[in-house]
C-alpha cells in the first residue's frame, strides 16, 4: 500500500484526532493511528476505547487497505519537517512502514490495522443541530466548574438538558454550579445526557472558528458528534444528574451590582494575602460600599481594598473562596455583574448584566464560614 500527502495537511488532521489515543498498556495498539484508505481517501482514526475520533482527507493513492501507525513517533516526525509532499509506502505483510520525505528516508513498525478496536456507531439516535459557536461558548461557560471527583460520577461531566424551548448546560462540583441556557437552540422532545470531560475538552479544541452547524445524535449510551470532516463519538456518563434546581436559591432580596473587571482585580490581588488552604475573603456591604478583605493569621498577612457598587438590600458580611469567585468572573462577559444573595450562610448568585436575549447564565459559588476575627 502506498500513498502521497502534504505534511501540513496530514499535521493539521493529526493533530486534529490526537487527543482521543491513549498512552494504555494493557491494549498498546491505542498508542496508534488507524489509517484507512478508500477510493483516494485516507480515514484517521483515534481512541481510548471511551472516546474516539475519525477525520479524512484526500491523498495520492491507487490502492485500498489499513495500518496502525505509531502516533507519538509519527507526530514528531512530520512537526520537524517542512512543508512537502511526503510518501508513504507499506508492507502488507510485515506492516513496516517507510516515510520519504525530500532527501529523507524514515522507517517505523506499524501493527494490523483489523486488530485497531472498530469505532462504535450511534443506534436508534436523536438528534438536534448546533452552532459551532454555541457549543463552544457553553462548554467554555461550564467546563471549569466540572468536579474531579470520582466518587460522583455523574459531576464529572457536563449535562446537558434539551427541550422544545431551549437547551441548558449545567456543571457542579458541589462547590459552584454553572447553569448556561440559550433559548436559540432547541430539540424537538425533552431528553438530557452527562458528556464527560474529556470529551468536552477535545470538542474545545477542535471545534472551528468559523460558525459552521454541529450536528449531534445521542441515544442513552453515547453521543457522536459531525462538524466538517471530524467525527467525534464518546460514551456517556451512565448516572442521575443531581437535582440541580434544588440548590439554587429563589428568594434572594440583597442585591449587589458592580464593574465586573473591577471586582475580578480586585479580588486577584486580595486573594495573595488569604489563607493559602481556604482562599477565603470577606465581602462586607455597607449601603454603596464593598469591604473586599482577607488575612492570613499565620503569616500576619492581611489585605483590604474598597469599591463602590449599587446595593439593594440589609447590610451584610459573607465570606467566599476567592478562587472560586474568579474563575467564575473571568468566564463571564458583560461589564457588570449581580451577586444576588440571601443570608451569610446562603449560596450566592453571580449573574453577569447583558443585552443578549438568547444567553441566560447562572453562576452559583456556596459562602464559607467567617473566621471571627476582628
Amino acid at each position: 500500500m502506498r500513498f502521497i500527502v502534504s505534511t501540513s495537511t496530514l499535521l493539521k488532521q493529526l493533530q486534529a484526532v490526537n487527543g482521543a489515543s491513549s498512552s494504555s498498556t494493557v491494549l498498546p495498539i491505542l498508542e496508534n493511528f488507524l489509517f484507512e484508505i478508500k477510493g483516494g481517501n485516507l480515514t484517521i482514526s483515534a481512541t481510548d476505547l471511551q472516546t474516539s475520533m475519525t477525520t479524512s482527507l484526500q491523498v495520492e493513492s491507487k490502492e485500498e487497505g489499513k495500518i496502525a501507525v505509531p502516533s507519538k513517533i509519527l507526530l514528531e516526525t512530520l512537526k520537524t519537517l517542512p512543508d512537502q509532499p511526503i510518501a508513504f509506502t507499506i508492507d502488507d505483510n510485515t506492516y513496516a512502514i517507510e516515510i520519504s520525505a525530500g532527501d529523507g528516508k524514515y522507517k517505523l513498525s506499524g501493527e494490523n490495522g483489523d486488530d485497531f478496536p472498530k469505532i462504535p456507531t450511534v443506534e436508534n439516535a436523536s438528534s438536534v443541530n448546533l452552532s459551532a459557536s454555541v457549543l463552544a461558548e457553553a462548554i467554555n461557560k461550564t467546563i471549569f466548574a466540572v468536579s474531579n471527583d470520582e466518587l460522583r460520577p455523574a459531576m464529572t461531566g457536563v449535562y446537558f438538558q434539551l427541550s422544545p424551548e431551549h437547551i441548558t448546560f449545567v456543571a457542579t462540583d458541589a462547590h459552584k454550579l454553572v447553569r448556561y441556557r440559550r433559548m436559540d437552540a432547541k430539540a424537538e422532545g425533552a431528553s438530557s445526557f452527562i458528556l464527560p470531560k474529556k470529551a468536552l475538552t477535545l470538542l474545545k479544541s477542535s471545534l472551528p472558528s468559523e460558525d459552521v452547524n454541529v450536528s449531534v445524535e445521542y441515544n442513552s449510551t453515547s453521543a457522536f458528534f459531525k462538524f466538517g470532516n471530524i467525527n467525534l463519538i464518546c460514551r456517556l456518563i451512565d448516572e442521575r444528574y443531581p437535582d440541580y434546581e434544588a440548590v439554587i436559591p429563589q428568594n434572594n432580596p440583597n442585591k449587589l451590582t458592580l464593574d465586573r473587571t473591577a471586582f475580578l482585580n480586585s479580588l486577584r490581588r486580595v486573594v495573595i494575602f488569604a489563607n493559602k488552604t481556604t482562599h477565603q475573603v470577606r465581602l462586607k456591604i455597607n449601603g454603596s460600599e464593598l469591604n473586599i478583605s482577607s488575612e492570613d493569621i499565620d503569616f500576619s498577612n492581611e489585605a483590604y481594598e474598597r469599591l463602590s457598587c449599587q446595593y439593594e438590600g440589609e447590610d451584610m458580611e459573607i465570606g467566599f473562596n476567592a478562587k472560586f469567585l474568579i474563575e467564575m468572573l473571568s468566564n463571564l462577559q458583560g461589564e457588570e455583574v449581580t451577586l444576588e444573595m440571601s443570608t451569610p450562610n446562603r449560596a450566592g448568585l453571580l449573574i453577569p448584566q447583558t443585552n443578549d436575549e438568547n444567553e441566560n447564565v447562572l453562576m452559583l459559588v456556596m459562602p464559607v464560614m467567617l473566621n471571627t476575627y476582628a
